[in-house]
């Protein structure tokens, strides 16, 4: 599948800022099922590139005159393939024991724990695929998806207690249970052919280590649609959490009122 992308992020601001620097992934990861046909990244300011701890393509933004808007558009064309039951392809080089520690937003909680140990087998026993889907299922059904529900600073356990969010709270909640059972599990940031879904374009899920009796690696999960993850995905990073793998992020030296606006359109080309 080839999917054209298009992903602009504007901050507005009520009066001028001295200073800007955003961290950014927005560029596709080099990963076998994708390959970048063609990408471009524009922003204001200065932008360096660099290779982050996790592998990810990112860039270092920053901005040291006055402004009162930043855009960040990036634009290109990526050409995925299917995944035989959402299994990841190849390495990373990554050890999976650096994604089995908890962060502020994935540790787990009394009812998170619970959730881990009703679905999941004991501390040290092995998962599998099937283990994994039965808990994307059970987060599917318990969370409902509802936009403006929580912030990029709600925790796993705050998002569960409200029974309600989006794609990263979905992904916290399964990283908060694997993590409960010594189980890796990394945080993706990426895009996904919408479809008609009504979810956005710019899209988190999860990857989870298991050990089926055919294959033992990294499987990809999209706990926000309850299923394996497909050629309709592509994957711009991975990490802990959403504040190591978020699109764009970053601070400001300035006062006044932020206001960001976020457009991204995903469209399969035939």
């Amino acid at each position: 599948m080839q999917l054209s992308i298009r992903h602009e992020t504007m901050y507005r601001y009520s009066q001028p800022q001295a200073y800007s620097i955003e961290q950014l992934h927005l560029t596709p990861r080099a990963e076998a099922q994708q390959q970048v046909q063609s990408w471009k990244i524009s922003t204001p300011g200065h932008c360096t590139s660099y290779l982050d701890a996790y592998g990810n393509f990112s860039h270092m933004m920053t901005l040291n005159e006055p402004h009162d808007t930043v855009r960040i558009v990036v634009e290109g064309l990526v050409t995925t393939t299917a995944l035989a039951g959402g299994r990841l392809q190849d390495g990373d080089g990554l050890s999976p024991l650096i994604f089995t520690v908890p962060t502020r937003l994935t540790q787990p909680s009394q009812p998170l724990a619970a959730l881990a140990a009703h679905v999941l087998p004991g501390p040290g026993a092995r998962i599998g695929t099937r283990h994994a889907l039965d808990l994307a299922a059970h987060i599917f059904g318990a969370v409902a998806y509802r936009s403006g529900a929580t912030s990029v600073s709600s925790t796993a356990g705050e998002a569960m207690t409200l029974g309600a969010g989006v794609c990263q709270d979905h992904a916290h909640i399964f990283l908060a249970c694997c993590h409960a059972r010594g189980v890796p599990a990394r945080y993706v940031s990426g895009y996904i052919d919408p479809e008609s879904t009504g979810h956005a374009a710019s899209h988190a899920w999860v990857d989870v280590w298991v050990e089926d009796d055919d294959h033992t690696g990294w499987v990809s999960v999209d706990v926000t649609h309850n299923r394996l993850m497909t050629e309709a995905y592509c994957r711009l990073a991975i990490g802990r959490d959403y504040e190591s793998a978020a699109p764009v992020r970053g601070m400001r030296r300035g006062g006044g009122d932020e206001t960001m606006t976020v457009q991204a359109l995903i469209v399969p080309v035939q």
